[in-house]
């Protein structure tokens, strides 16, 4: 039947842990190559790992090294990404191409080697090339150390769920036609779940994800937002979840009939089965808010859906679907992102800091930049920016050797911690200003102090039509402080700022025509990549880095490279 099938009483084998012991060494590795799949009334080849659309799941517990052995025998260039990941002292295995590595060539292979602390809950994993993302993905679980409990009851089972976005086309293509023409990437043609596309679309009936339940049993749902560039509303008819954790940071039970997830989010909620016997959809569909020219852009306007079936429902059965969201119902949207608060005293919960070191006010946005001469260009590429500068990753070294071995011309460290020229952020009127539509290219970096303490506030920009950005910081979690909607407003909006207990991301989705204030603690050496979280964005220049010094002493220093690092 080529479906899903989650049985109860396989939900135990789900608490197997990859090692016996509460710190030992992982391994895995990963065969990444073409893969010929069945999808949409149409077969086609994709790039998988190990033969799997999602690819593996790993499952580890706090305290364990991961060691993962990737074999590219795929016809592109290939990093792998551990998406939340603090890669403490071990910046080298963290995966965004010519950011920390030249990618892994076709025929070769690299060892990523890193072990994970002070974290627990759902993360995940990914391509950090090109488009290759949207089959190139899979969870990463982290369990806690033996002998720890979750701050909240033991679930019966814990199930993945992964929100995918599926093209009928080469993905690599879809990326290359629109860096050659300068629009907006090919919409997709489907959403997934765990890799299947569900009855909604052609020649999908028998194409869909099924968890079976048993009735009155509670299961954790370690939800993942995969997508290439799709935010979505998820509900399952007729229940309840509660949120106890996101970005594998936990968080004060929160109960919603709706998660909403921007792409390179987690979370992670409880669902009891408390249901008469049947049959009840899962769904997903797009939050959609980005508006170009004043017109909403266009969006993949589908649904993707899973079926949750109690064990002895009779056969057939007919699901109830939920009622989902419209798909700009900002409202909703926002009410979940501002809704969940830390767990104080949680397992590896920290103060907030309260004296700031390193102020920045970052205005995320698109733009748009001149066609190159004698290519099939027409009229300005659509581009985008952080304070007017649209960043563009080295070619010839990565940015971390550079800043390793203090290798010069590579990049600048001139970021600006203000936008250059202050305007009416949020007012369509800026798209009247022809000059402030075009954002210079340049690979401009921020050097921190090490265990400075940075706050941003993003804000969101009308330049070409506002959006909501999910913006990723990488080797860090962040506090979120506050967002809202407009300019943000330091005398006003400064006063709203939750210091108590804010809750900690790794990606934010800055509301649509608004702004976020995050904090965190630079107390990881190295280069990380802060960037938009949307696909067509990374490339077109919605990114940044920052470079963090060593510390004091040798276990606050970056160690050397390893051996088989990939060379360009």
């Amino acid at each position: 039947m080529g479906r899903q099938v989650f049985l109860f009483a396989c939900t135990f084998l789900l608490f197997a842990v990859s090692t016996s012991s509460a710190a030992g060494i992982v391994e895995h590795s990963f065969y990444v190559k073409n893969l010929t799949v069945s999808r949409l009334c149409k077969t086609q080849v994709i790039t998988a790992v190990n033969g799997g659309l999602p690819g593996p799941t790993i499952r580890v517990q706090e305290g364990d090294t991961l060691v993962v052995h990737v074999f590219n025998l795929s016809p592109y260039n290939m990093t792998i990404h551990w998406h939340g990941v603090f890669q403490m002292l071990s910046n080298w295995a963290d995966g965004p191409s010519m950011v920390t590595q030249c990618p892994i060539r076709p025929g070769c292979k690299h060892t990523y080697k890193f072990t994970i602390v002070k974290q627990e809950g759902t993360l995940w994993w990914h391509a950090h090339v090109s488009f290759l993302r949207s089959t190139i993905y899979g969870a990463l679980i982290i369990r806690p150390r033996d002998g720890q409990l979750y701050p909240f009851p033991k679930p019966y089972g814990e199930v993945p769920v992964i929100l995918g976005e599926w093209w009928n086309g080469n993905v690599v293509d879809v990326e290359r036609l629109a860096a050659a023409t300068g629009a907006a990437p090919n919409l997709s043609d489907a959403f997934t779940i765990n890799g299947w596309p569900g009855d909604t679309y052609p020649c999908s009936k028998h194409q869909m994800f099924e968890l079976t339940v048993l009735q009155g049993k509670t299961y954790l749902l370690r939800i993942i937002n995969a997508a290439l560039n799709s935010q979505f509303f998820y509900k399952i008819a007729n229940h309840k979840m509660a949120v106890v954790a996101i970005d594998a940071c936990y968080v004060e039970p929160y109960v919603t009939d709706v998660v909403v997830t921007a792409p390179g989010q987690t979370v992670d909620v409880l669902l009891t089965a408390d249901q008469p016997i049947g049959s009840y959809y899962m769904a997903a569909r797009p939050y959609a808010n980005a508006v170009v020219s004043g017109v909403l852009a266009a969006f993949a306007n589908t649904t993707t859906r899973g079926v949750l079936i109690y064990d002895g429902c009779p056969s057939p059965a007919t699901p109830q679907m939920p009622a989902l969201p419209a798909f700009n119902n900002t409202p909703v949207a926002h009410k979940f992102y501002t809704g969940l608060k830390g767990l104080v005293g949680g397992r590896f919960w920290d103060p907030v800091q309260l004296k700031v070191d390193h102020k920045m006010f970052i205005t995320i946005g698109l733009a748009l930049e001149p066609c190159p001469a004698k290519t099939s260009c027409r009229g300005p590429k659509l581009s985008s920016s952080m304070n007017n500068e649209s960043f563009v990753k080295p070619t010839s070294l990565s940015l971390l050797q550079a800043f390793y071995y203090n290798v010069n011309g590579v990049y600048t460290t001139d970021f600006p911690a203000k936008p250059p020229i202050e305007f009416d952020y949020t007012n369509d009127a800026v798209n009247n200003n022809l000059p402030m539509l075009f954002a210079p290219k340049s690979t401009k970096v921020t050097k921190l102090k090490f265990n400075s303490t940075v706050e941003i506030i993003f804000q969101n920009t009308n330049i070409l039509g506002p959006e909501n950005h999910p913006m990723h910081l990488h080797g860090f979690d962040f506090y979120i402080l506050a967002q809202g909607f407009g300019n943000y407003n330091p005398a006003t909006d400064g006063k709203k700022l939750n210091l108590i207990n804010p809750q900690k991301r790794n990606t934010i989705g800055v509301p649509v025509g608004g702004w976020a204030v995050i904090r965190f603690v630079a107390n990881n050496p190295g280069v990380w990549l802060l960037h938009c979280h949307l696909d067509m964005h990374l490339p077109v220049g919605l990114a940044t880095a920052f470079m963090v010094e060593n510390g004091p002493t040798p276990e606050t220093a970056l160690p050397p490279p390893p051996a088989d690092l990939p060379q360009c």
